[in-house]
C-alpha cells in the first residue's frame, strides 16, 4: 500500500482527483466477466481483441420450431466459486445467478476489497432484463402440467430479481443497499451509471455494479416471434443485416473514489468519467430513425465526462444487426460526432457473443476497459458491405491503437431506453 505523509503531496493529491465541477472522480478497481467467450478477464480479452466468434447452436432448450437455432450460449464451468453460501442455497442457484457469483467472485478478488465488504453500506446496483426467467417458465410449465406442487415455491421465490440479488449479497458478505434496474437493454449500463453517480457525488464511498442475463427459452421464443433473431448470421451495420442473434453473460465492477484507490495502491482498470440517459418514446421496439434519443444520450455523457466528440478515440456501439437499430444508431453517431464522424472509430462486438440483454452494457463496459488497457480495437466482424449510413470508421478487423485514451459505449432497449456511458485511461 502506497502511503502519503506529507500533507502538502496529500493536498496536491486531492486537488488532482476532483472534477472540475467539484465531484469525485470514479475508477473501476476490480472487473470479473463471464461470456460465450469463456469464465474471466483473460480468456475474454483474448476473444474480442480477436473478433472471434461464438456462436453455436442452441443446446439448453429446444428450438426446433423456432426460426432462428444458434446463439452465444456459454459453458458454466463445473463448480460455482467459493463463496458463504450454504449448501442448500448452493444448490438452488439458477443459471443466471450462477453467472453473477462468477463475474462477481472475479471482480471482488481483483480488487482488494475481498473480505472488507462488510464494514460499511457498500450499494450493488445491479442490470437485468430477464432475471432468472429459466425459474419462472420453468414454474409456469410446472402449473400447466398439473405436476406436483413440490419445489413450485422455491421457482417462484428464486425467479424475483431481488432474490438474485439478495443470493450474491449472501454469497459474498455485502451489506447494500441493493438497487436493481430492470430497463431492457440498456440496463446494464443504467446501474453502472447509477453507482457512478452515487460515488462520484459522495452519496457513497465506493459500489459493486453491473449486469447479467441468462437465456431462456421464453425469451429465445419471444424475440423469434417478433422475427428479431437473424436466422443466418448477426451482421451489425451490414448491409445486408438480417437480425440479431441471442447470447448470456454477466460482468461487475467496482468503483471508488481515484484518491482512495491511489492510496491504497490499487489496479485501476480505467475512469468511468460520464454517464447520460435518455428516452425517445418513439415505438415499443423501434428507435427513432433518427436516432434523437441515443444523440442526446451520448451528448450528455459526453457533458458529464467534459469530453468533445473529438477525444473520444473508440465507440462500443449498441449495435444489434437488426435493420432499424443499426440505421437510427448510426445517425446519432454521425450527428453527435458532425464534420468529424469520419475520423470515429465505431464497432459492435455482438457479432462475436450476440446480444446479452440486460448484461450488454455492463459486458461492453468490460470490453472499452480491455481496449483502453490493452490498446487495441475490438472489430465488427461478418461484414463484407458497410450500411451506407456509417459515415465513420467501422472496426471490422482486428486493430491495434496505442493511441486510445478515450471510449464510449452504448446501451438502447426496448420502448427507447438510451444509455452510453463514457471511459478513460488513467495515467499510472
Amino acid at each position: 500500500m502506497v502511503r502519503r505523509r506529507s500533507l502538502g503531496l496529500v493536498m496536491a493529491f486531492s486537488a488532482g482527483d476532483k472534477r472540475r465541477d467539484g465531484a469525485r472522480r470514479v475508477v473501476v478497481t476490480g472487473a470479473g466477466i463471464i461470456s460465450p467467450f469463456g469464465c474471466g478477464w483473460g480468456v475474454n480479452a483474448d476473444g474480442f481483441r480477436s473478433g472471434r466468434v461464438a456462436l453455436r447452436p442452441v443446446s439448453l432448450f429446444d428450438v426446433s420450431a423456432q426460426r432462428a437455432r444458434q446463439a452465444g450460449e456459454l459453458t458454466l464451468p463445473g463448480r460455482l466459486p467459493d463463496t458463504k453460501l450454504s449448501a442448500r442455497q448452493r444448490g438452488r442457484v439458477d443459471r443466471a445467478t450462477a453467472m453473477l457469483l462468477h463475474a462477481s467472485a472475479e471482480a471482488l478478488a481483483t480488487s482488494g476489497w475481498e473480505g472488507d465488504c462488510g464494514g460499511d453500506d457498500l450499494p450493488v446496483c445491479l442490470g437485468t432484463s430477464a432475471g432468472a426467467m429459466q425459474l419462472g417458465q420453468d414454474y409456469y410449465r410446472a402449473v400447466l402440467s398439473g405436476a406436483s406442487r413440490l419445489g413450485q415455491a422455491t421457482m417462484v421465490d428464486g425467479y424475483q430479481p431481488q432474490r438474485q440479488a439478495q443470493k450474491l449479497c449472501d454469497a459474498f458478505d455485502l451489506p447494500g443497499p441493493i438497487s436493481i434496474i430492470s430497463n431492457a437493454c440498456s440496463s446494464g449500463a443504467n446501474a453502472i451509471g447509477h453507482a457512478f453517480d452515487l460515488v462520484a457525488k459522495g452519496r457513497a464511498e465506493r459500489a459493486f455494479a453491473g449486469g447479467y442475463d441468462a437465456l431462456s427459452r421464453l425469451v429465445f421464443a419471444g424475440f423469434d416471434s417478433l422475427q428479431a433473431l437473424s436466422t443466418t448470421s448477426p451482421r451489425p451495420f451490414a448491409a445486408d443485416r438480417d437480425g440479431l442473434a441471442l447470447g448470456e453473460g454477466a460482468a461487475m465492477f467496482c468503483l471508488e473514489p481515484l484518491e482512495v484507490a491511489r492510496r491504497r495502491g490499487a489496479t485501476i482498470y480505467g475512469e468511468v468519467s460520464g454517464y447520460g440517459a435518455a428516452t425517445d418514446r418513439h415505438h415499443l421496439t423501434q428507435p427513432h430513425p433518427g436516432g434523437d434519443a441515443a444523440l442526446r444520450s451520448m451528448t450528455r455523457a459526453c457533458a458529464v465526462a467534459r469530453c468533445s466528440s473529438e477525444r473520444v478515440g473508440y465507440i462500443n456501439s449498441h449495435g444489434t444487426g437488426t435493420p432499424l437499430n443499426d440505421s437510427a444508431e448510426a445517425n446519432a453517431i454521425c450527428r453527435w460526432a458532425g464534420a468529424g464522424s469520419r475520423d470515429v472509430r465505431v464497432s459492435s462486438t455482438k457479432g462475436g457473443i450476440g446480444h446479452l440483454l440486460g448484461g450488454a452494457g455492463a459486458v461492453e463496459t468490460a470490453v472499452c476497459l480491455m481496449a483502453l488497457r490493452g490498446g487495441w480495437l475490438p472489430p465488427n466482424v461478418s461484414v463484407e458491405r458497410c450500411d451506407p449510413a456509417c459515415d465513420f470508421d467501422l472496426v471490422a478487423e482486428p486493430r491495434e491503437a496505442p493511441d486510445l485514451q478515450v471510449a464510449l459505449t452504448n446501451s438502447f432497449g426496448f420502448g427507447g431506453a438510451n444509455a452510453s456511458l463514457v471511459l478513460e485511461k488513467v495515467a499510472a
